[in-house]
């Protein structure tokens, strides 16, 4: 009977705050902040920080959230990931409305239209899409960008779209009607290096874009009109139209070069009044602008000239207007001034923060009292809140307990699994598995290793200066430090059925501890010193985990060296080394009273295997960085692993059993289909080169022979059917090896009945007789152990040799008769015709130019 195992699935994941790679945003209340969390997207209340929402895809093939953006009239919000594909969310009913496939590459850009019924989406394959989000479909693909798209923004009043690209370029899109195909109406040049972000303010009057260098960009927006000369733009604001330019939508309107930053810029924001801009830098800072209205802007302009005029005149200079005329008089003093950018914009705050900043988003509906709220999310797992009060900007509140500021490095659980402690370079985390809560942080730097006692009352943890602390697990405090090595302590494991436990440390010593659990806290004493046992050696790299299991007779390791090691612990023999990770392996561990094991290593991988067997049962995917620790449950029925990047995940063990060879053949394929996706992304060759058939390509012929097998099957007439095989066979004529290559071998016993039949065709001689000789080459020893298939080949002998003999000699007549006709012509004309020599002729001649 087939053994059958028990499979283990993600249960939940906690840890992660907010990850690096995306964007954050409000939603359209202002109340919630949807932040990315690797794959899933958390919505967290503001002011509370409690993560009400978590908004999760299927976890088959799990990619990175690449960019957020929220709908600005509903609680729909839309989502990019990784593998080209957007989602609509309703976070509301928590459920995914509508999946968007049309990337090839990761979303890097989204942004949603005014009435909230479209959305654009721009990726690393240089492509524009438009989706009709209520009809659940694409409407446009716009091209036109050489590198990946960085950001889009909807000019809503004239139905335009402004994208811009790391191509150094701003593209102004016209998207007309419904019935009107987008087109490219401007190309704007001028960065130095690429752009990263555009945006432009509520009343679309001003575009500002920010790139790799220093400088900011602004512009100021024209708008088109067939019929009147200004319209409302929903803001209250009127928007004139311009008819001298129609193509220019965008006109420069100045450069800011007084950045504080050396950095690039990362993302601009106008606030949803537009009386502020957010510029936030690739660095640890974000530069706050004012942004005034006509008659502040005016008034300031007035007061830049009045001084500007009165300079002139205490130098003696005549005074030259804004037209660069001198002498002249304005008639209507203050009406007539010319507003520059520094009349419009000008810096107002700086806000630092502690750690490098990935991303901004003003609140929609900041307090009444307050001018903006701006949230913050940082690349240690952190987001932080701040308000712009007056003139002063500062730091309201965090949300830091539910995650570490950086990888986790150890994870242990109880012994009763009611909790488990992880630790990362500064803190020690306690937490519920069951409900993913927080229970406790406990602030100690320089952390390596942890470790709870039996009685789930204390816990010790190791640092990398040699000493263990001691911490009441349930007040959360350190009780008492021990010095124990002289370096880093890297491991500590329980002593099975004794009061004991092992520390190994840097230094290089192994040291075995006992301890008593007393009034207040437990005693920790040296044990006997011990003699050593065995010695394994086959690993090529240092050891860098390891454990025994329950019953005592295996031992498994890892290593540097990307291999897990079996071991048996009476003669310390290797039983076997299996190479399945791709990187180090950095914990391994028994199943309790089982000989089954789990690994983890840099590879991002969380490996299944059977130690008996020797065979890898599962590979489970779901962290996107490497695996640092693990921790399994006394009944082993979930297990937890920690990550670089910064998550926690559960992993509980279902009912669903699966057998080792499905699971074998599933890989199998799935290697199959990634060498094939490689495969398709692979460059076009340059003309004169040689390239292989497309893998795609001889798939696709191999299902149209098979179909045609299957078609050919229903005929009633025999002559019908293998005129429809001979149809599908001359299709493939130049990949034909390839296809038949392709084909299965029962497949293949279809066809050679037809075979059998076409060779009659005088024809198709040449082209059956490629396909039987190829055939048995391929399937000799299956088709001389299959007797029904034996009257067939003889058959084919008896046809096809004399066929190919007749065509022989047809084609050795027809060459005769060349060779007589050029002699002939030869003998009535002094010039000889020149003909294509054979083989032959072509090594008598070579061998007469060598001997002269």
């Amino acid at each position: 009977m087939v053994k059958s195992y028990l499979r283990y699935e993600q249960g939940a994941a906690i840890g992660v705050i907010v990850s690096g790679g995306s964007n954050i945003t409000y939603d359209g209340s202002g109340k919630h902040l949807v932040a990315p969390a690797l794959e899933t997207l958390r919505v967290w209340h503001a002011r509370q920080g409690i993560c009400s929402k978590t908004l999760t895809p299927p976890l088959e093939h799990p990619t990175l959230v690449t960019c957020i953006v929220a709908s600005p009239c509903s609680s729909v919000i839309a989502c990019g990931y990784g593998d080209g594909s957007v989602r609509i969310w309703d976070s509301d009913t928590e459920t995914c409305d509508n999946i968007f496939n049309g990337h090839n590459g990761a979303v890097t850009a989204l942004r949603y239209n005014e009435r909230g019924d479209m959305v654009a989406s721009g990726g690393q394959d240089k492509d524009i899409v438009l989706w009709d989000v209520e009809m659940g479909e694409g409407r446009y693909r716009l091209r036109g960008h050489g590198d990946q798209v960085t950001d889009l923004v909807f000019l809503d009043s004239s139905n335009k779209l402004v994208s811009s690209s790391k191509d150094k370029l701003l593209k102004v899109w016209d998207l007309g009607n419904l019935n009107q195909t987008p087109y490219c109406m401007q190309t704007i040049s001028g960065h130095h290096s690429e752009i990263w972000s555009i945006d432009r303010d509520p009343d679309e009057k001003y575009l500002v874009s920010g790139s790799a260098d220093r400088e900011l960009r602004f512009y100021t927006i024209k708008h088109n009109f067939k019929d009147g000369q200004s319209i409302s733009n929903g803001n209250g604001t009127e928007i004139v139209s311009c008819e001298d330019n129609k193509w220019e939508v965008l006109k420069l309107f100045g450069e800011y070069n007084k950045r504080q930053s050396k950095y690039r810029v990362a993302t601009v924001r106008f606030n949803k009044s537009g009386n502020l801009l957010a510029c936030q830098e690739a660095g640890k800072t974000v530069e706050i602008f004012n942004v005034l209205n006509e008659a502040e802007s005016k008034r300031k302009a007035k007061r830049r000239l009045r001084r500007e005029k009165e300079k002139r005149n205490a130098k003696g200079e005549p005074e030259v207007m804004e037209d660069g005329d001198a002498n002249h008089e304005a008639g209507e003093e203050g009406n007539n001034h010319v507003v520059t950018l520094s009349d419009v914009f000008e810096h107002f705050q700086t806000i630092r923060a502690a750690k490098k900043i990935c991303s901004i988003s003003f609140c929609p509906n900041p307090p009444k009292n307050l001018r903006a709220t701006l949230a913050l999310s940082l690349n240690n797992n952190l987001l932080e809140f701040y308000s712009v009060e007056g003139a002063v900007t500062k730091k309201t509140h965090t949300i830091e307990l539910q995650g570490h500021r950086s990888s986790v490095r150890s994870l242990t659980l109880s012994s009763d699994n009611s909790f488990v402690m992880s630790t990362s370079d500064t803190e020690v985390k306690l937490w519920n598995p069951s409900t993913s809560n927080c229970l406790h942080t406990i602030d100690i730097p320089n952390l390596v290793s942890g470790f709870i006692l039996p009685n789930n009352k204390y816990a010790l943890v190791g640092t990398k200066g040699g000493n263990m602390e001691i911490i009441d697990t349930g007040n959360a405090t350190v009780t008492e430090v021990v010095e124990a090595h002289g370096g880093s302590v890297q491991s500590i494991v329980r002593l099975p059925n004794e009061n004991g436990f092992v520390t190994g440390s840097l230094d290089g010593y192994v040291k075995f501890w006992e301890y008593e659990v007393k009034q207040k806290s437990p005693q920790v004493y040296y044990m006997d010193k011990l003699n050593p046992f065995l010695t394994l050696y086959g690993h090529k790299l240092p050891v860098l985990c390891m454990d025994v299991s329950s019953d005592g007779d295996l031992i498994v390791t890892g290593s540097q060296d990307k291999n897990v090691k079996i071991w048996g612990l009476d003669f310390g023999d290797c039983h076997k080394s299996m190479f399945f990770h791709r990187s180090s392996v950095k914990q391994v561990k028994f199943v309790s009273n089982t000989h089954y094991v789990v690994s983890v290593g840099k590879d991002k991988q969380v490996n299944y295997w059977d130690a008996d067997k020797f065979e890898l049962l599962l590979t489970i995917e779901g962290h996107h960085e490497g695996v640092c620790c693990l921790a399994i449950s006394n009944l082993g029925d979930f297990f937890v692993t920690g990550s670089v990047d910064r998550s926690i995940r559960r992993w509980d063990r279902t009912d669903e059993p699966f057998f080792l060879e499905e699971e074998n053949q599933k890989r199998l394929l799935e290697r199959y289909e990634s060498e094939l996706k490689h495969a398709a992304e692979e460059e076009i060759p340059e003309k004169g080169a040689v390239a292989l058939v497309g893998k795609e390509k001889t798939i696709d012929l191999t299902d149209e022979l098979i179909n045609a097998l299957d078609v050919a099957a229903e005929y009633e007439g025999k002559k019908s059917r293998s005129d429809h095989v001979m149809y599908a066979l001359s299709k493939i004529k130049s990949d034909l090896e390839w296809v038949l290559l392709c084909l299965p071998f029962t497949d293949a016993l279809r066809l050679l009945p037809y075979l059998e039949d076409l060779a009659s065709y005088p024809d198709q001689v040449e082209l059956v007789s490629r396909v039987v000789t190829f055939l048995f080459q391929m399937h000799f020893h299956q088709l001389v152990s299959t007797p029904a298939i034996k009257p067939i080949l003889t058959s084919l002998k008896e046809t096809l040799y004399p066929g190919l003999k007749e065509r022989k000699d047809i084609i050795g007549y027809n060459l005769a008769w060349i060779s007589h006709i050029k002699q002939m012509l030869d003998s009535r004309s002094n010039v000889k015709l020149k003909f294509p020599l054979d083989a032959k002729e072509e090594r008598d001649r070579k061998k007469i130019r060598l001997m002269m």
